[in-house]
């Protein structure tokens, strides 16, 4: 029996992919472009401008290969190029405010019934001003710090918190909406 070395296979991908080599750099492509595309439409509502990024990110991926060190994940250093991307482009675009709030409140916030679908979920959450958007996919779908998020977006930790928990509050009255439209009682 012959053990492949997945790991292995990986890394010579990236150094063919490094050196300009088109097949490898469309098989990384292939391989992780409709994971990113999901990414970057968290960020983005409109899945062509979503889709966009996406490309344009990949471009930064393959300009900035020979800079991966092969420490963690190459699919989480991907991931990163395009939140950073989407980061950008929100940035660029203006559509971003964060209100300088410090207030914030711990709530619990895990259940969301199961008869939603993705599809319902991700709409709730297009629905939130970008700030709030921005701020809850990096905490609760990319699990970063609040600290990490102050530093990526240039704002207080606080304002992170306050952002989180405003778009925490707001989800669950639009949960709440649904649920109550669902049952008839509204």
């Amino acid at each position: 029996m012959k053990v492949i070395n997945l790991h292995q296979e990986e890394k010579e991908l990236i150094e063919l992919a490094v050196d300009n080599n088109r097949h490898a750099q469309q098989k990384i492509y292939s391989k992780f472009a409709p994971k990113m595309l999901s990414v970057c439409r968290q960020y983005i509502k409109d899945v062509h401008q979503a889709e966009d990024i996406m490309i344009t990110a990949f471009m930064k991926v393959f300009t900035s290969l020979k800079n991966f060190e092969h420490k963690g994940s190459f699919e989480g250093w991907i991931r990163r190029i395009m939140i950073n991307e989407c980061i950008s482009y929100i940035r660029v675009q203006k559509k971003v405010t964060f209100i300088e709030d410090e207030t914030y409140f711990e709530e619990s916030f895990n259940n969301i019934e199961s008869k939603f679908s993705v599809e319902d979920i991700q709409t709730l959450i297009d629905s939130l001003p970008d700030g709030y958007k921005m701020v809850f996919n990096l905490y609760a779908i990319e699990g970063f710090k609040h600290h990490e998020i102050a530093s990526m977006l240039g704002i207080n930790e606080g304002t992170s918190k306050s952002q989180l928990s405003h778009a925490r509050k707001m989800l669950q009255e639009q949960i709440n909406k649904l649920k109550n439209y669902s049952n008839g009682t509204e």
